[in-house]
């Protein structure tokens, strides 16, 4: 980890991208094309994200994708995309194609039987309010509520699964907003390393997110292409370059979009 770059410049990343046959374009979604919002079904993009995006439709050249910790489903009625883009959900544990097949893995029994105990321990000590179930994780949000009472929450998740979890094949991981347990070794560097399999070795990539979840897939991407922390107040990253949102995000789109199609 390093402090951001605001600085990075990016001329030669364009240059490349102006003449090259192939590219991709990953987005992380909340946090990096939406504002966090403690009502997550209402987490719009920011304004002008949307009318972006939407001009990759049919790119000769890039390919579009979201990588995101929601349930892939949960995407396209947000961001609003006709026809949707290539969706890596659940950290890249499910791949929906823009024809709206899914491909998900499959997880253990072992790891079943640690999420559902998770799930009846937080329901046992009066935390359910704040627990999402996914196939391959129980995530715990407490966005929106006193830095005290979180700071309460998280010791209390910490200190009885940091530990246990590992007999599951488990691990806990931080984001911004929460903890979540999901299953170990699945994570978006994971993703990243896939689509980076499928692409051809003089591609052009980059990938953008704002938070702890993302720093797997920077490391996944370095040597590789361009990582981009979007997040309005700096922080250690592995990411190339720091960027602030909305305005920053939409000059690099804007960038991207006149010579990446």
């Amino acid at each position: 980890m390093h402090p951001p770059n605001a600085d990075y410049n990016t001329d030669p990343f364009f240059a490349r991208l102006a003449v090259a046959d192939q590219a991709a374009l990953m987005l992380d979604y909340d946090g990096t094309l939406a504002p966090f919002t403690v009502e997550r079904d209402r987490a719009y993009p920011y304004p002008g994200v949307r009318q972006r995006l939407n001009q990759f439709a049919g790119s000769r050249k890039t390919r579009l994708i979201i990588v995101s910790g929601r349930r892939s489903h949960e995407i396209p009625p947000l961001l609003g995309l006709d026809p949707p883009p290539e969706i890596w959900g659940q950290h890249g544990a499910e791949r929906r194609l823009p024809d709206g097949n899914v491909q998900s893995v499959d997880i253990s029994d072992k790891v079943k039987k640690g999420l559902s105990e998770a799930e009846d321990w937080a329901k046992e000590n009066g935390l359910a309010p704040l627990c999402e179930r996914k196939p391959i994780s129980l995530a715990f949000h407490w966005r929106g509520l006193p830095k005290q009472e979180t700071g309460s929450i998280r010791s209390k998740v910490w200190d009885r699964w940091e530990h246990a979890s590992r007999q599951y094949g488990i691990e806990l991981r931080d984001f911004d907003g929460g903890l979540e347990l999901k299953v170990a070794g699945i994570d978006k560097g994971r993703a990243v390393k896939q689509i980076l399999s499928e692409l051809t070795d003089d591609a052009i990539v980059a990938y953008l997110g704002d938070d702890r979840t993302d720093e797997d897939a920077f490391m996944a991407l370095a040597g590789n292409g361009l990582s981009i922390l979007v997040r309005t107040e700096e922080c250690p990253t592995a990411a190339d370059l720091w960027i602030k949102p909305p305005g920053e995000l939409l000059a690099f789109l804007d960038r991207w979009l006149d010579v990446g199609l």
